[in-house]
């Protein structure tokens, strides 16, 4: 399958996958390839196949496309390896690096013929070089050791982990080819090939598989010793030029890659250099490397596991918080219906009407919660846009109109009139300023409570190597404060002061919110004297957005206004 490799940008090192025959959109909408950068487009480009062949366009995108460099203008054809650049992100298209199932081919004793030279256990002693020189010897394998063991504690990938490995055993080794070899999940499970190197480019697919002793793996896996191999061409299928081109193997090494008793699979290597064969202390060496791989392989599936672990904890801690949240919210909805009912069972509007006030406030709740949990739970970027400030926190003070005239609060919005519209995403912008508010109407006490939301802007001394521009906003509220044993932690999920009337997800989604948008927010509490809190948001434009438009102006490429 088709991929898209990202090179260079926020997403470095992500792969995206092309189906044959389905169009894919890059850019930052929701129907679009999940990129994170914010100099790419909403809609900047599209890859379209057609009979096999890949073809990409510019959507009128901000800051164009380019492939290899060059400003796309129009349809072009893309190639395997071509690069191709949307703002600041650097792709690569080409075939995904899965390594093919055939292309290791186990032969039977009968199809080739081996000898084992040397066997040596895997175990601690081969370790240790014994070579006429062990001074030398010693201080080569320290120094080997020493890059395997850096390349194995930084390493958690398995994948990258096992590529990395033989990279760095075809750099000392220097055989014609070589490949690792993981044992299936299950005892009857076949062996399948993680990594496969070749030291040039097979010219064609059949020449690109690596003809290997049935009987070598079996033996490295089930005695768990590495073996050093020659073929000793007495075979006459070995006479004739074309079969050694077929199997091509003089020397070969096969150690097992091993933590303890568990056995996770083989690293082999092979050459068809004529008159060259590996040596024994090579053989022990690569013992050595497979030990040392073995144990990262058993510590990374420690980490998984115990990461796995985590996980399920959190989510059924997460499952608890909810469904505690839930409850209370259904409860308060059942406690409403109810007198609805008994209010229209007695021809008593007034009494259904005060039902009614107890189910809307519930279903607001549970409204709120939702936007919060899929808040939470989003996994996209940020869609930047010019937007006045002032209209967003109006907006939020019209909605808490009614709730702060039942209890008796007064709202106060006081704007910074020198203001510009700044780029943020708006709705997300709204949803954190909602929460702050309602908690500080919810906060305050009937009839004496007051609220004020106040934004303002400001440019730091460009002399001083400072010159950016930040759009902050302050909820300020004369409740009762938080206590100070609570402040640590107000920003947690599913930690609320509020009882059973909270869900814990309010400030921890405005805090996501305002970090997605590369700013920060502060409380400030006193027991007795109120709350405030202060969100700071960088309003300098972006490179790529147009400095003229707003959110009302802004369209789509190639979309009708």
């Amino acid at each position: 399958m088709l991929v898209l490799t990202v090179l260079q940008g926020p997403d470095k090192g992500r792969k995206y996958q092309l189906p044959p025959n389905e169009p894919q959109l890059i850019g930052r909408s929701s129907e679009a390839l999940p990129i994170t950068d914010d100099t790419v487009s909403r809609r900047h480009a599209e890859l379209t196949p057609d009979s096999g062949i890949w073809w990409i366009r510019d959507l009128a995108s901000q800051n164009g496309t380019y492939v290899n460099g060059v400003k796309i203008d129009g349809r072009q054809r893309l190639k395997a390896g071509d690069q191709i650049r949307t703002g600041s992100t650097l792709l690569v298209f080409g075939q995904d690096d899965t390594v093919d199932a055939e292309a290791i081919q186990l032969l039977r004793p009968s199809e080739l013929e081996f000898s084992i030279e040397r066997a040596l256990p895997s175990n601690e002693d081969s370790m240790i070089l014994a070579e006429p020189e062990p001074a030398a010897a010693a201080v080569d394998h320290l120094r080997i050791i020493y890059q395997l063991t850096t390349l194995t504690t930084q390493v958690m990938d398995r994948q990258q982990l096992l590529e990395s490995v033989l990279e760095l055993v075809f750099r000392e080794f220097e055989p014609e080819r070589g490949f690792i070899m993981l044992a299936g999940d299950t005892p009857d499970s076949p062996m399948k090939p993680a990594v496969v190197k070749h030291k040039t480019m097979p010219k064609d697919k059949s020449d690109a598989k690596i003809g290997v002793s049935r009987t070598i793996i079996h033996h490295v896996m089930k005695n768990s010793e590495g073996v050093l191999s020659s073929n000793a061409m007495t075979d006459k299928r070995f006479a004739a030029g074309d079969s050694v081109q077929q199997f091509h193997i003089r020397s070969a090494i096969c150690s097992p890659i091993r933590f303890q008793d568990r056995v996770f699979g083989v690293i082999y290597i092979d050459s068809s250099i004529a008159n060259y064969t590996f040596t024994e202390q090579q053989l022990a060496l690569m013992n050595a490397i497979g030990q040392h791989t073995g144990l990262a392989m058993a510590n990374a599936d420690h980490y998984g596991q115990k990461l796995h672990n985590e996980r399920l904890a959190a989510a059924g801690e997460t499952v608890a918080s909810l469904s505690h949240s839930i409850k209370n919210i259904l409860q308060g909805l059942r406690g409403g219906a109810d007198v609805v009912e008994m209010g229209l069972r007695k021809d008593d509007l007034n009494l259904a009407k005060s039902g009614w006030t107890i189910l809307k406030r519930n279903l607001d709740r549970i409204v709120s919660l939702t936007m919060n949990m899929l808040t939470f739970s989003r996994q996209r970027g940020v869609e930047l846009a010019l937007e006045p400030m002032g209209l967003l926190i109006d907006d939020c003070a019209q909605l808490l109109e009614a709730r702060c005239r039942a209890k008796g609060v007064a709202l106060i919005v006081d704007h910074d009139p020198e203001m510009p519209p700044v780029p943020i995403d708006g709705n997300l912008i709204h949803q954190a300023l909602m929460n702050l508010l309602s908690n500080a109407v919810e906060a305050v006490a009937q009839n004496t409570g007051v609220v004020t939301v106040r934004s303002m802007f400001r440019v730091t001394d460009p002399l001083l190597g400072q010159g950016h521009s930040y759009a902050e906003v302050h909820v300020i509220d004369n409740g009762p404060g938080i206590p100070v044993d609570r402040q640590r932690w107000i920003f947690e999920p599913f930690n609320t002061t509020k009882g059973t009337k909270g869900t814990g997800l309010g400030l921890a989604v405005t805090k996501r919110i305002v970090e997605e948008h590369r700013g920060q927010i502060h409380m400030e509490s006193s027991e007795g004297r109120g709350t405030v809190f202060r969100i700071v948001l960088p309003a300098d434009t972006p490179e790529g957005l147009d400095p003229s438009a707003t959110a009302q102006s802004r369209h789509e490429p190639n979309q009708p206004v």
